[in-house]
């Protein structure tokens, strides 16, 4: 398996190693964003039991877990006898006084199976472990039970963790490298469906273009992408209709509170109680303009589906399940290929947004990026930056036109109407352009120091 990219995330994990003294680390993040490879890349040629936790038996997971150890510490007999309960493993594994790196992966499994179950760890450390040489990793993909039952203030584990680290879907620069010797257009396309979920692109055959692996790996009955979005939030929600509704009716650009409300019928309390869940999976996030300075007190709020592959599923596949079940693929393609393109722009202005955020030497540093919206005015891009009273206005374009000095010009307009900052703050621009700039433009970006980009690369 091809492993890219976490670079950020295996040094913080080596650099705890190096410590030497007993560690406990805790990671989390959404399910395929790639938390298991990442931590048998980090114990690769390191002493170290993996353990994988799964929905079985308290009796099932003690015995597996005994088996486990007995194989690293070659202990034939504990692999036939097992530990007689998770105390008796924790005294153990300290006699042995011996530093290896214990990674028990899908965690959650472990407390659904003995909801005392972080209590009893909060015991191994406190007694047995904190003060031994032992490398404890802790990870699972409920993002809601990692973030309450074991980082959580109340949870018994709260203030024993030596370092804690939220793995995060990889950037469309990290994710690229999955496709590395492919166009622009066709890594923009792959994003547009995969996000930055490494599994994702897996799936994706190097040989066949994006249209044939959107057809053949996620279009077609049977493969892992095909039931991946219901398998996800059944696993995950115990009302899983209400939360269809949700993403479909925001995937179709009802991102008010009150259009979400009347796409679906559901009662606005009823409503936020399930937005405000889904927020907190990282499925879904309330937008605001980028220069509002109290979020919680204004009503400007949109939502919109942070993950790239629930944004397309519920757009082109969600309402022609039906079709795809007759194996009507080339129709459900067909439909695809007519809106992709307008998709596509939307998809640019978040890798736009990813690259200002890498390029800030080039203009100042920034407090927040994000979209500006006043009535029925809108800007893309605009990046704030407090200390230095400064200002960025940005236009994104994906179009098979070069970028000309109109759009520009209708950028400086919109501009004046954005009230943020003193009157003497400092103005930038920037464009970005799927297919570059008339002549007349890239001369005026010369003259008025505009910042030109041509699809993810400085030009100017």
């Amino acid at each position: 398996m091809k492993f890219i990219n976490r670079e950020e995330e295996l040094s913080f994990l080596e650099r705890k190693y190096q410590e030497k003294n007993s560690q406990f680390i805790i990671l989390w993040g959404k399910r395929r964003v790639g938390k298991t490879e990442l931590v048998k890349q980090f114990v690769r040629n390191k002493p170290h039991v993996y353990f994988l936790s799964e929905s079985t038996s308290e009796k099932e997971q003690l015995s597996r877990f005994s088996q486990s150890i007995g194989q690293f510490f070659d202990e034939p007999l504990l692999e036939t006898r097992g530990f007689s309960n998770w105390e008796e493993s924790f005294q153990y594994i300290k006699t042995k006084k011996k530093r290896f790196i214990l990674a028990i992966d899908e965690f959650p499994y472990l407390m659904f199976s003995n909801p005392a179950i972080t209590s009893l760890f909060q015991k191994a450390w406190d007694e047995y472990w904190h003060d031994s040489r032992i490398f404890l990793i802790i990870f699972g993909s409920s993002m809601s039970m990692m973030e309450n039952e074991v980082l959580g203030y109340r949870s018994p584990l709260y203030g024993r963790r030596s370092g804690q680290w939220r793995i995060d879907p990889m950037t469309f620069a990290a994710v690229s490298d999955f496709r590395k010797s492919k166009s622009f257009a066709d890594k923009l396309s792959h994003y547009a469906v995969a996000g930055g979920i490494p599994a994702y692109w897996l799936q994706f055959s190097p040989k066949l273009d994006f249209w044939g692996n959107l057809e053949q790996n996620v279009l077609k009955k049977g493969q892992m992408l095909y039931d991946e979005v219901e398998f996800i939030l059944r696993e995950e929600l115990r009302e899983p209709r209400y939360y269809f509704a949700l993403l479909q009716a925001i995937s179709l650009g009802k991102r008010k509170l009150s259009e979400i409300v009347n796409a679906t019928g559901m009662r606005q309390p009823t409503a936020n109680k399930y937005l405000a869940v889904l927020s907190d999976l990282k499925i879904v996030e309330r937008e605001l303009p980028v220069t509002v300075e109290k979020p919680l007190k204004s009503k400007k709020g949109l939502y919109r589906i942070t993950e790239e592959f629930f944004q397309f599923w519920f757009k082109f596949v969600f309402t022609v399940r039906g079709e795809l079940e007759m194996g009507k693929t080339d129709m459900v393609l067909d439909r695809i290929k007519l809106r992709f393109d307008q998709h596509l722009s939307f998809v640019y202005e978040k890798i736009a947004k990813d690259v200002l955020w890498n390029s800030m030497e080039v203009f100042f540093p920034f407090t927040r990026i994000g979209k500006w919206w006043e009535r029925n005015e809108e800007i893309d891009l605009v990046a704030v930056g407090s200390e230095a009273n400064a200002i960025l206005f940005g236009e994104v374009k994906w179009s098979n036109k070069p970028v000309g000095t109109n759009i520009y010009a209708a950028l400086k307009d919109k501009a004046k109407n954005v009230n943020w900052g003193n009157e003497n703050r400092a103005q930038h621009f920037c464009l970005f352009s799927k297919s570059g700039y008339t002549d007349a433009m890239v001369k005026l970006a010369s003259a008025e120091g505009v910042v030109l980009f041509k699809k993810d690369k400085k030009i100017s």
